[in-house]
C-alpha cells in the first residue's frame, strides 16, 4: 500500500512511535511517505525505501503566528495527488487530525479518496486536546476521521470520558523492536565508563516536561544513593533541565548524576542501567519504560495513565502513587539491594516486552488499513 504518515519529527513518543512504524511498514514492502516540517529523528533513509516531504513555512509579516496547518494539508494534498497515497496516517491529534480532514475533503473536490487514520498519543487528548480553545475542533477531527486508534485502554477512557465520539476507537499498544536492544547487549556494554564495579546505575528518560516530574527523579535518587553506591543518568532535553541541575546542585551530588542530552543511542545507553525512574504525572502508555524492560531493566515508575497496562508490579518493577517519591525510592532500593531480585526483575522484563512486539502490533495496523483500502475501493 502507499501510505502516508504526519507525525511531530522529534524525540517524544509520538514522533519515535510514528517513525519506528513507518520504517517497518517499509521493510514489509509498503511505500511510505513521512509528511512533516523536519525529518523525524529517528528516521533511517540507509537502510530503509521511504520518503520524506517537508512542510515549508514561509514567513509572513501579516501573521503573529505561521498557519502551519494550512501548510501542512496543502503538502497532503500534494504528496496524496502526485504519489497516489491511499491512506493517511496522522500522528497526535493537534494539528494533523484537523489538517488531514482538510486535505481530505480538498482532495474529494478533486475526485480522490483518501482515508484517514488518526492515532492519539496522550497529552493531545488529557491536557492540549481537551482545553475549550481547542476541544471543538479535536473533537470534530475525530469524529470525521476513518479509523481512530489509542495507544492505551486507559487513554481510549480519557477519550471517550473528555470528548463526545461517535467513531469505534481501537487500543493498539505501542511497539517496540526487541531485536535492537538484543544487538546493544551483544555489542561490548563497558559499564565501567560510566560506573564502578559497585555502583548500581540507574536512568530516566523524558522530555524533560513538568508533567514527568524530573525533579522527583532527582529526589528519588537522592534517597537511593544515601543507602547504595550509585549513578543516575539523565536522558534528554527540555524546559525542566535548568530545575533539576540546580537540584542536584542543591543536594551536592553533581559526581553522581549525568545529564546525556537527546540521544539516538537509548539502547546502548540502557544497555547499563538497573533501574529505570519514571515518575510520571501522567503517561497514555509509557514508552520509555517500555524500551527499559526491552533492554532488561526493572522499572519503578507511577501507576499513571497507561503505565500499568505496561509495568506489572511485583514482576517488571514496582508501583506508586504520584508524587510519593519515599514509596518510589524504598521500592528502587528493595530491587537494587539484592543481586537475585534484580536478575529475576530485569529477566521478567525482558520477556514481558514481547507482549508488546513489533511482531504484534504491525499487523494491527496493516489490517486497519486493509480495511480503510476496501472501503475506499
Amino acid at each position: 500500500m502507499k501510505i502516508g504518515i504526519v507525525c511531530y519529527p522529534t524525540f517524544g513518543g509520538s514522533g519515535v512511535v510514528a517513525t519506528e512504524l513507518g520504517m517497518a511498514l517499509a521493510d514489509k514492502g509498503h511505500e511510505v511517505h513521512f509528511i512533516t516540517y523536519n525529518q523525524p529523528v529517528r528516521l533511517d533513509f540507509i537502510s530503509h525505501r521511504l520518503h520524506f516531504h517537508e512542510v515549508v513555512m514561509e514567513e509572513y509579516p501579516l501573521f503573529q503566528y505561521q498557519p502551519y496547518e494550512l501548510a501542512l494539508s496543502s503538502k497532503m494534498v500534494e504528496v496524496v495527488q502526485k504519489f497516489e497515497l491511499e491512506v493517511l496516517h496522522v500522528h497526535y491529534a493537534i494539528p494533523h487530525a484537523y489538517a488531514a480532514y482538510m486535505a481530505k475533503k480538498m482532495l474529494e473536490d478533486k475526485g480522490i479518496n483518501v482515508k484517514v487514520v488518526t492515532t492519539l498519543h496522550g497529552t493531545d487528548i488529557t491536557l492540549v486536546g481537551s482545553h475549550p480553545t481547542y476541544k471543538t475542533a479535536v473533537e470534530f477531527s475525530i469524529n470525521k476521521s476513518d479509523e481512530v486508534t489509542t495507544v492505551s485502554q486507559s487513554l481510549k477512557e480519557d477519550t471517550l470520558r473528555l470528548f463526545s465520539i461517535e467513531k469505534d476507537i481501537k487500543v493498539v499498544y505501542n511497539f517496540i523492536d526487541a531485536e535492537k536492544y538484543d544487538r546493544a547487549h551483544e555489542a561490548e556494554c563497558k559499564r565501567s565508563a560510566l560506573a564502578n564495579p559497585e555502583e548500581r546505575i540507574l536512568t530516566h528518560i523524558s522530555n524533560f516536561r513538568p508533567v514527568k516530574r524530573t525533579d522527583d527523579v532527582v529526589r528519588i535518587f537522592e534517597k537511593v544513593q544515601r543507602e547504595i553506591p550509585a549513578k543516575l543518568l539523565m536522558v534528554g532535553d527540555g524546559p525542566e533541565r535548568l530545575k533539576v541541575e540546580n537540584l542536584v546542585k542543591e543536594f551536592g551530588i553533581e559526581d553522581r548524576v549525568l545529564f546525556l542530552g537527546n540521544s539516538s543511542e537509548v539502547a546502548k545507553i540502557l544497555c547499563y542501567t538497573d533501574v529505570f525512574l519514571l515518575p510520571s504525572e501522567t503517561e497514555s502508555f509509557g514508552l520509555a519504560a517500555l524500551e527499559a524492560m526491552a533492554a532488561g531493566t526493572a522499572v519503578i515508575s507511577t501507576n499513571a495513565g497507561g503505565l500499568p497496562e505496561v509495568n506489572i508490579p511485583g514482576k517488571t518493577g514496582y508501583l506508586s502513587a504520584v508524587g510519593d517519591v519515599e514509596d518510589m525510592a524504598a521500592k528502587a532500593l528493595e530491587v537494587l539491594r539484592d543481586e537475585t531480585v534484580l536478575t529475576t526483575f530485569k529477566s521478567n522484563a525482558k520477556a514481558h516486552v514481547k507482549e508488546f512486539s513489533l511482531s504484534k502490533i504491525l499487523p494491527q495496523y496493516e489490517a486497519i488499513y486493509k480495511r480503510c483500502y476496501a472501503v475506499a475501493k
